[in-house]
């Protein structure tokens, strides 16, 4: 583990509040000069605790009202490998997250689609066809509130 200092966690902090804030801005709120807080998070790049950015789109602004979290048994983990089972799903524009699970299932997957009729579609045309498929189980989002994660 790398040796974080509080002035670290508040740039960490900051940036998962808005990671698209530039370094003089984030400096700005902490009472740090752009080149500083650039340099700190440009080592917390290099060290691989800040992998990246993102962009949070709003699925319903942009026709996907619903969000359905399948978990997938596979039926046949012998004669169909996990690879070809992750390179079909993720091939599929509907599913946005496949997550390799321990449990019950094992992958548990995060889909969008327009309407249920669209769901019903995408699962019974795209995610049942593919290789490997046993048990499937739907839950749809009903909310859903974003944590701040760890750093609080």
């Amino acid at each position: 583990m790398t040796d974080l200092d509080s002035t670290d966690f508040a740039i960490l902090k900051s940036l998962t509040q808005d990671a698209t804030q530039s370094a003089g801005a984030v400096g700005k709120s902490l009472g740090l000069s752009q080149p500083a807080t650039w340099r700190r998070i440009r080592k917390l790049e290099e060290d691989g605790i800040l992998t990246g950015r993102r962009v949070d789109l709003d699925a319903e602004k942009l026709g996907f009202g619903v969000t359905v979290f399948l978990g997938v048994k596979l039926a046949t983990k012998g004669r169909v490998s996990l690879e070809d089972f992750e390179r079909a799903v993720t091939a599929i524009p509907e599913v946005q997250t496949v997550q390799h699970v321990l449990g019950l299932y094992d992958y548990r997957l995060r889909v969008v689609a327009r309407d249920l009729s669209d769901f019903e579609r995408v699962l019974r045309r795209r995610i049942m066809t593919l290789p490997g498929v046993g048990n499937v189980e739907a839950n749809v989002l009903l909310s859903e509130e974003r944590l701040a994660g760890p750093l609080e």
